[in-house]
């Protein structure tokens, strides 16, 4: 989704349970039978906490983003529903659960397995308890809900932004109208941004393709809607296959084909999902996978990996070159503007925490819906009709923003200091498919002291 324009344990036998878990279950191998207990157990957890996730999408309508498990569990979530008092009960008994499993030993994956459920559920929780009523700070929800809190910026460090941005866009007026009257520029005409979009994601497609191993049935459709609070959205529906849908309510600007392509499709959404199923769920079993709780900590590894991987896809120069010679023609934008477009949208891009402080300050009460508009308008440079676009989000999906620009934060930070550089392309690949293939958290992306 996005908001611009937008996851084994055992007390005993360990040794059995790392080789099961890296090598599979069927190689021939003697498994010892506290072993089977303890895989057994985890895999009870997972299944227990699938069907809570689907019992919360009951009183929560955008809570399950993703599922493709066993019909019968979505089927008895809606025909014998819990309260929330008792999904909030079994959710601390599984946590407990999870508690007496011994992980000390455990081989890095199965430890990760464990770690995310335990997450998820803890997050689950907190998302039931916010349904019942209770309140939290806009950090306090952050870090319950996706496991990090962003940074906070004083409005100084934003002025300080907007000066340098002053002498980049020429003319008279205040600096955001300038902007946005340079932009009308570059808006995709409505008859061309089927031709264009489908340009994009052929490009974005072609370059994942050369880099990750993708199942030979994987597809998706696209559709253009209106009346959304977000510009882009990837509905997964298993078995490889995706519906993008992008939001025409706004004009959209060139930019936002290469963003949107790659966030929603390659690498970004489509293609984590396609991984996440093909290699824990079908390949291991993990059955948790098969669900994907919006807000969780998931979201920020989903939503920075997918902005994120637009640098993967298209780095450094190479965007802009695309663009200019096959994006800008079909558009009818003037292709020698792109170079001078791309600096601009670069500064552009150094705002983004305001919009995470504009979302802070309004759950917290601090700002009215007027009052984050204009700071949305001063600080992030938005029109008066996106900045609004932008508050229905935050009434939508709250802190959910700082999955966005931390995440991406994060993500580029963990891949980096894996030697994933710009400058080595193919390191970077290789640790960004790592990535999307594993079951890691946020706190999991962190420098360690």
């Amino acid at each position: 989704m996005s908001t611009y324009g937008t996851r084994p344990i055992i007390k005993n036998g360990l040794l059995a349970l790392m080789i099961l878990t890296s090598c599979g279950l069927n190689e021939g191998r003697a498994v010892h039978a506290p072993a089977r207990e303890g895989l057994s157990e985890t895999n009870r957890i997972a299944e227990d906490y699938v069907k809570l996730a689907l019992a919360t999408g009951q009183h929560d309508g955008n809570y399950v983003d993703a599922y493709y498990g066993p019909a019968d569990w979505q089927q008895e979530a809606k025909s014998r529903p819990k309260s929330l008092d008792a999904i909030e009960r079994d959710a601390a008994s599984l946590i407990g659960r999870l508690g007496k499993l011994n992980v000390r030993g455990a081989e890095a994956l199965a430890l990760l397995r464990h770690q995310y459920l335990l997450k998820q559920l803890e997050s689950l929780s907190a998302r039931v308890k916010m349904l019942k009523g209770a309140k939290l700070t806009f950090d306090q929800e952050s870090k319950a809900l996706y496991d990090a809190v962003a940074p906070t910026y004083p409005e100084s460090h934003f002025r300080n932004i907007l000066s340098s941005l002053e002498a980049l866009v020429p003319g008279t007026g205040p600096l955001g109208e300038r902007v946005n009257r340079y932009k009308e520029e570059f808006i995709i005409p409505k008859e061309k941004l089927d031709t264009v979009f489908k340009a994009a994601i052929e490009e974005a497609r072609k370059r994942t393709k050369k880099q990750v191993a993708l199942p030979a049935q994987e597809r998706f459709d696209l559709e253009y809607v209106t009346g959304k609070s977000w510009s882009g959205y990837n509905w997964y529906k298993g078995n490889s296959h995706s519906l993008i849908q992008i939001n025409t309510d706004l004009p959209i600007y060139i930019d936002r084909a290469i963003d949107l392509a790659c966030h929603e499709g390659y690498p970004g959404h489509h293609v984590y999902n396609v991984l996440l199923e093909q290699h824990l769920v079908k390949e291991k079993g993990w059955v948790e996978f098969s669900v994907y709780p919006l807000f969780s900590p998931q979201s920020l590894i989903a939503e920075g990996s997918a902005n994120f991987g637009i640098e993967v896809a298209f780095p450094g120069s190479e965007r802009v070159a695309f663009e200019r010679e096959t994006l800008f023609p079909l558009a009818g934008i003037d292709p020698s503007k792109a170079a001078t477009y791309y600096k601009v949208q670069a500064a552009l891009a150094r705002l983004s925490y305001a919009g995470n402080e504009a979302a802070r300050r309004y759950l917290n009460g601090e700002f009215n819906r007027d009052q984050a508009i204009e700071w949305l308008v001063k600080y992030t440079l938005a029109s008066p009709e996106r900045a609004a676009q932008r508050v229905s989000f935050f009434d939508q999906y709250r802190s959910y923003v700082i999955n966005y620009n931390l995440g991406q934060d994060l993500v580029r930070d963990y891949i980096e200091r894996k030697g994933g550089t710009v400058d080595r392309p193919a390191k970077r690949w290789l640790e960004f498919k790592k990535l999307l293939s594993s079951p890691r958290l946020p706190s999991g992306l962190k420098s360690k002291p």
